[in-house]
């Protein structure tokens, strides 16, 4: 469906990607991560043929996005970041208008328009200008001239940014309802939506691929921490010295979740370590009352910090050798 291959942008000489590669493959939905600025708006727009990349190569629906872009753009549905939506036109107005760019015949055109419009859940709001539109329906709207011509590839660039987190489940259900027959790739930096419609994951950190496989996967490979969340009635000061001094802990943090009168504390280990037994028995012998002691499995949160720290403490350490090489 999708082959990536060594994909290098450069905007003067700025690197904004390189030698990126992968694949995905058809019906599946695959989260493209990566922080600010990491490239991860240059690869959409490179794979929606709105910008050519300064080498390698993209294979979309076995056509080359170089050679043959015009077909691809003709194949695909795209949900750029900013959608363009222009506030005067009414929503069938401007869905047409999209329609007619996409080289939909006059004579489907209106089945086509409602046909998305209920997928996209807008029908109520066929006749309003786009500018009296809440946030929530003008992505929806967006959604929908994404999906005109049924594109069996849709390429949707930060689907719920701005949205209140109604409007972002709502979108959510509507992306996995779309992936039942087509495939979706879901560029985005919130991380907990990724963990829950997303089949496989991309992240992409300073223009580069870091780390490529499914959430489960990849937060059981890379966690590095096990955490473990303590509630007991006892003094801070008490709770702290006993969890600082408690063989394989590596660091604590009282928190301010408890009530009056308990104390709250987040624990971490090494990751193999489950310290929540002889922690349990530490208590019992203080003679706490214990009100929660609990394990908290690593997220793809987790494993997204980790893996764009390690990137960046790896670039410090080779600066600051490079720098006693040359001195």
């Amino acid at each position: 469906m999708v082959e990536v291959e060594k994909l290098t942008k450069y905007y003067g000489r700025l690197a904004a990607i390189k030698d990126v590669s992968f694949r995905v493959e058809s019906g599946e939905i695959v989260g493209f991560l990566g922080p600010n600025g990491a490239g991860k708006t240059t690869t959409m727009r490179i794979l929606t043929c709105f910008s050519p990349a300064s080498s390698g190569k993209a294979v979309i629906l076995g056509l080359d996005a170089r050679d043959d872009s015009m077909q691809i753009r003709q194949r695909l549905g795209y949900l750029p970041e900013n959608v363009p939506l222009y506030g005067w036109m009414r929503v069938r107005s401007y869905l047409e208008f999209v329609a007619q760019a996409k080289a939909e015949s006059s004579a489907i055109r209106r089945d086509e328009v409602d046909r998305v419009a209920e997928a996209a859940g807008i029908s109520e709001v066929m006749g309003r200008p786009i500018r009296q539109l809440s946030k929530g329906f003008r992505q929806r709207v967006g959604l929908a001239q994404a999906l005109i011509g049924d594109p069996p590839l849709l390429i949707l660039d930060e689907p719920t940014i701005g949205l209140d987190p109604k409007q972002i489940r709502e979108i959510r259900q509507l992306i996995k309802g779309f992936s039942r027959n087509r495939t979706v790739i879901l560029s985005t930096h919130i991380l907990p939506e990724v963990s829950q419609i997303c089949d496989r994951v991309i992240i992409i950190n300073r223009g580069t691929i870091v780390a490529e496989d499914t959430p489960a996967n990849l937060i059981q490979s890379h966690g590095k921490l096990s955490r473990c969340q303590l509630v007991v009635a006892a003094q801070e000061h008490e709770v702290k010295q006993l969890l600082t001094d408690f063989g394989g802990v590596s660091s604590v943090r009282l928190t301010s979740e408890a009530d009056e009168g308990k104390v709250a504390a987040l624990i971490e280990t090494a990751a193999e370590t489950d310290l929540c037994p002889a922690l349990a028995r530490a208590v019992t012998e203080k003679g706490w009352d214990l009100f929660e002691l609990r394990r908290i499995h690593a997220s793809l949160e987790d494993v997204f910090i980790d893996l764009v720290t390690e990137e960046a403490e790896e670039d410090t350490s080779a600066g600051e050798t490079e720098g006693k090489e040359v001195a």
